[in-house]
């Protein structure tokens, strides 16, 4: 969505592998199975990999991953790219009756074509390594590798739970809870208070599509049981009557499918783009956190330089022998400091960057998603007019 999804070029008639070829890196996620049973049951996809890059392995590519290596990657690119707003992962679901249905695996397998896929798009994580390995290595490499790292670096944790501890850390620097260090700029004040109205506005608006598929399905429902109650009706009556009531319980039944139809339409093309924006919006947070986090250590080591200057005058003054263990220490305080000024100097360029891409790509999306709404509750109004417009005629010769 907010991160344009790179395909293929199609008609040329030059070699994947010619030098001259446009370069593209196409990845696709489909295919998911179900695997195991009970608490062990998980679901696995096929990721296709097409790309005429040097780095790769070969023009195409088909691995097998389930939703832990995908993670996996993510915590990997969070790790090496401080700045840039890593795209969201889908969340879990808590509800096992739902983890398994067709449509939840269905939407799950879109955004992570989606998440992929903006990382093969983005202009510095698709040179990375880690996506690389992803993309290429077979299942017992990649368990190898995902369960070293969850065994180093942190216990198996919900990515979701991730960007809530993060997210309310800097909820409290915001709300003025603690008071640590703060960057003050005005700018990227300005930035934080936008992304935080933003979050809210984006929850309400996805709180309110998610009650527009679910009160398009209940009257679906209604209208279903509706229309088989009248055909029962029509049954009992062998008049122009009956007819009539048969036809009206079939009319009925044909505008319940038209409204689940809908409600699908609605949940995969409004609520879950909605959706996903929330999650992109609580991967800029995360970042802000960590911006947050290197400013503040930044302006630590300056400050534990300046002690360590004086510290350093009075140790020369005095002719001590310890200047010299002094003087050590002090260099290495000061190229740790200067890395610190790096890495949040690299951070800051990098948000950026992200900033004016992520606002690009959502007045684009978000256009597309309220055209798309509004297109189809227009379809379905004119839909369901038809449907009842042409049932008029027959009640009405049966009223007279």
């Amino acid at each position: 969505m907010w991160m344009e999804q790179q395909r293929s070029p199609s008609g040329s008639s030059q070699s994947p592998r010619s030098p001259s070829a446009q370069p593209y890196l196409s990845v696709s996620v489909t295919d998911p199975v179900k695997l195991g049973n009970g608490v062990q049951a998980y679901i696995s996809y096929r990721v296709v990999t097409k790309t005429n890059l040097p780095e790769y392995q070969g023009p195409e590519k088909i691995v097998i991953r389930r939703y832990s290596d995908f993670v996996w990657l993510h915590d990997r690119l969070f790790e090496n790219y401080k700045g840039i707003f890593i795209p969201p992962l889908p969340e879990k679901s808590a509800v096992e009756k739902f983890r398994f249905s067709a449509e939840f695996i269905e939407m799950r397998r879109r955004a992570l074509d989606l998440f992929v896929n903006r990382i093969a798009s983005h202009h510095e994580l698709r040179q990375s390594e880690d996506l690389r390995t992803f993309l290429q290595v077979d299942e017992e490499v990649m368990e190898r590798l995902r369960s070293y790292e969850t065994g180093i670096f942190k216990k198996p944790a919900d990515l979701m739970q991730i960007f809530k501890d993060v997210q309310s850390k800097v909820s409290d620097v915001v709300l003025g809870k603690e008071k640590p260090v703060e960057e003050s700029h005005p700018e990227y004040e300005k930035m934080k208070h936008y992304i935080f109205e933003l979050e809210n506005h984006l929850a309400e608006a996805q709180k309110q599509a998610y009650r527009l598929v679910k009160r398009h399905r209940e009257l679906g429902n209604s209208l279903s049981d509706f229309g088989k109650a009248v055909k029962l009706l029509g049954a009992c009556e062998e008049n122009a009557l009956g007819k009539a009531f048969s036809e009206l319980g079939a009319k009925s039944e044909l505008v319940a499918v038209k409204l689940q139809k809908e409600a699908h339409e609605l949940l995969m093309h409004f609520e879950e783009p909605l959706k996903d924006y929330v999650r992109a919006v609580q991967s800029i947070k995360v970042t802000i956190g960590e911006r947050a986090t290197a400013f503040r250590q930044q302006c630590e080591l300056a400050e534990t330089i300046k002690l360590k200057e004086i510290n350093l005058d009075k140790l020369m003054l005095t002719r001590s022998d310890k200047v010299r263990e002094a003087e050590i220490e002090y260099r290495e305080l000061k190229a740790e400091s200067e890395e610190a000024m790096r890495r949040f100097e690299t951070i800051v360029r990098r948000m950026n960057e992200e900033m004016v891409r992520f606002q690009e790509k959502k007045t684009t999306d978000m256009g597309v998603a309220f055209h798309e709404f509004a297109k189809g509750q227009a379809r379905l109004a004119n839909g369901i007019a038809d449907a009842w417009r042409s049932l008029l005629p027959k009640l009405e010769a049966c009223s007279v």
